[in-house]
């Protein structure tokens, strides 16, 4: 396929911005190339979230306070805990690449250079799998270490646990 990949916005890295993959145009050109898709960095941000948190020995994503907000947030009604998805994801789209940040607690015990690299791992295959878009990196700041006596853990919600 002869997809070009275009995006609204400039930044430092990868331009920032909604990303657009260009089809060719014309009676000659395949079907599922006519057209342009776009591609929201909200939306991989969600991806990069959910791949980051299935990798066993994330406990959660987010630095203190953020998780701590979240926390409060998802249990005030109406305001729903769509957030919880992106929270600890940073994520810079551009033309053809996007680079991601990530705000991870990881469980005691583990391996956080062995984590850390699922963590890549996943996360770049998922975000090129599902959007075409090359990730040139994957950048994890290790922000707490969950302890199974955490009582700090016993108040937070159990969905970004990995087991």
């Amino acid at each position: 396929m002869t997809d070009n990949i275009t995006s609204v916005g400039g930044g430092s890295r990868p331009e920032a911005g909604v990303s657009a993959l260009k089809g060719r145009t014309g009676a000659g050109a395949p079907a599922e190339t006519r057209g342009r898709t776009t591609i929201a960095d909200g939306v991989v941000a969600k991806i990069a979230g959910m791949a980051a948190r299935e990798v066993p020995g994330i406990y959660n994503l987010g630095a203190g306070m953020a998780r701590a907000f979240g926390a409060m947030r998802e249990r005030v009604p109406g305001t729903g805990g769509g957030g919880a998805v992106t929270r600890g994801v940073k994520v810079e789209v551009g033309e053809r690449q996007a680079a991601v940040d990530l705000d991870v607690v990881v469980e005691y015990g583990v391996s956080i250079v062995d984590v850390a690299g699922g963590v890549r791992t996943n996360v770049i295959s998922a975000v090129e799998r599902m959007t075409g878009l090359e990730v040139v990196e994957v950048n994890i700041a290790v922000d707490d270490v969950h302890l199974p006596d955490d009582e700090e853990g016993q108040n937070e919600p159990n969905e970004g646990r990995v087991r």
